[in-house]
């Protein structure tokens, strides 16, 4: 199961030694999932870190160690998610994670993709990270 990771999610990854975003990376090491995120997720969460958080390097250096980096999806891609009423901002995430073949896009921002949360769009079900963490666990057989 292939899972597309958010900015919000990277950086609680590495902003918090414990957690479901942490519990989702270990299910990767142990090869139950796999993540990726693209290089716009990830500047984000490496962006929002460097002011709101000390001392998270070695746990980045750790979540991305687990997770690959996928091509930025077609502009037109983009505007699809846009035009869905996603901001500006998060529209190039909902498009790399269709881009990608993700199955799940896991986000905690309930604020821009709350009303998304249990749909399938373009066969990407977005969901928050324990709702992912269940996924997981159930289609892995853990």
């Amino acid at each position: 199961m292939k899972l597309f990771f958010d900015a919000n999610v990277i950086f609680s990854a590495a902003h918090r030694a414990e957690g479901r975003a942490q519990e989702l990376v270990a299910l990767a090491r142990a090869r139950r999932c796999e993540l990726v995120t693209s290089r716009h997720a990830m500047e984000e969460a490496r962006r929002n870190l460097a002011v709101k958080s000390a001392g998270f390097e070695d746990r980045l250096a750790s979540v991305l160690a687990q997770t690959a980096l996928v091509p930025e999806a077609p502009a037109a891609l983009v505007e699809w998610a846009r035009e869905g009423g996603l901001p500006l901002k998060d529209s190039p995430i909902l498009a790399a994670a269709v881009h990608a073949g993700a199955d799940l896009l896991v986000t905690g921002d309930a604020g821009d993709f709350g009303r998304l949360y249990g749909r399938t769009l373009r066969g990407v079900l977005i969901v928050p990270p324990v709702r992912a963490l269940d996924i997981v666990l159930r289609d892995s057989g853990v």
